[in-house]
This record gives structure tokens, sequence and C-alpha cells, in this order.
């Protein structure tokens, strides 16, 4: 499990044969799960100044390899015992998205996320989402797009500065809001999609 909260800016040194090799000052060992640009994966070799990250078929099949490239958001998976910050994150892309405009603001910036409709279930406005590793409330939600708001520490500690319309993103939507559509959409009622109402109530018992 993450938080979504970027530990470092690494660097991707290869991408061969499924095999992901990230630079990095991280301390890492043999099994240790990393979440680069809010992609779940797992340590398989340790070098001086990083290490070794193998993806699967399936991972590869729904993220864009140009998330796997350059710099990337790294984040080790959280300790027993360490401080909860940011929102409850799994490293489960769910969908890639596209930044459809960015605006800036008087003291931040907005960002018009695009994704494929069906994802919209489960991105609420007011609540959390993960876009490439990077946990963030979502402010707007339309049929097919959302709104973010990037305050400046947040844009200049992450790669989010050099988005760009048309950007490629790694999209994790609410852990909540999935399990739940799930549970109602087979519970044999005639129900099959919750509300922004039952997401907000739901959210406020946790």
């Amino acid at each position: 499990m993450f938080t979504g909260l970027i530990r470092e800016i690494a660097t991707v040194k290869s991408y061969q044969n499924n095999i992901l090799t990230i630079k990095s000052k991280h301390p890492t060992k043999l099994g240790d799960s990393i979440a680069i640009n809010g992609v779940c994966l797992t340590v398989i070799t340790v070098h001086s100044n990083g290490f070794d990250l193998e993806l699967a078929d399936e991972t590869r099949s729904i993220i864009d390899e140009s998330k796997i490239y350059g710099k990337v958001h790294m984040e080790p998976a959280m300790m027993m015992g360490d401080r909860f910050e940011g929102h409850i994150v799994q490293g489960h892309v769910d969908c890639v998205g596209t930044v459809s405009s960015i605006t800036p603001r008087e003291n931040a910036t907005d960002f018009i996320i695009s994704v494929e409709e069906k994802y919209i279930a489960h991105i609420i406005p007011k609540g959390s989402i993960t876009i490439d590793g990077i946990s963030l409330t979502v402010n707007d939600v339309a049929n097919n797009s959302f709104r973010l708001t990037i305050i400046p520490h947040t844009l200049e500690e992450t790669l989010m500065k050099n988005y760009k319309k048309g950007t490629k993103l790694n999209i994790e939507t609410d852990v909540f809001a999935r399990y739940i559509d799930h549970i109602l959409a087979h519970r044999g009622s005639s129900k099959k999609s919750m509300s922004w109402g039952d997401v907000d109530n739901m959210q406020m018992s946790y």
C-alpha cells in the first residue's frame, strides 16, 4: 500500500525485455514494493545506485509506455508504523488519462483531465485520485473529464510542472469507490452503479 506522496524523482536508466532499471537514492532490498509513476512493481535486483523491476503483461497492457522513460515519480510502499498521509493508494492503475487543458490561476493551476466515460463513476467530486502516483483531490467532475487544482508546491516538487496538453497520465481512482460500486453491481439489485452521495456517505464512515 502507498500514500501518493512522492519520495523522489528517480531516473529510468533502461527498459528492455520487460525489465525496468531505475537510478535512485532510495535504499531497497529484494522483494520490496515500489511505485513508479503510480504503478506498483517488485524489486528483482538491487544495484549500488538503484534497482530493477519487472513489468507483467497485464501492467504493460494498461499503462502508457511513455510513463516508463526519463524522470519518474518514485514512492516505496508504506511500512507498519509509518505516519499515514495522502490517501490509500494500491498502485493498481485503472486507466490512462490525458491532459486536456492547463489554466494558471492566481495561486494555483487548473488541470482538466480526460478519461473514458466508464471510469467517471469512480471519480468523486472532492474525493481522492492518484495521478502518476501523486495523491490529489478532485474538484469537479464532468461526463468524461475532471478538474484538479494544483498548488505551487505540488507543481514544483513533482513532474506536473512539465505536463502539457496531450500528456498521458496513469490514473488510479478511489479504492472505496471501486469496492462499493463492485458490491452494488453484484448484489442482485437493479442498482448497477452508486451515486456520488452514496460514496460521500461511505467515505464519511471511515
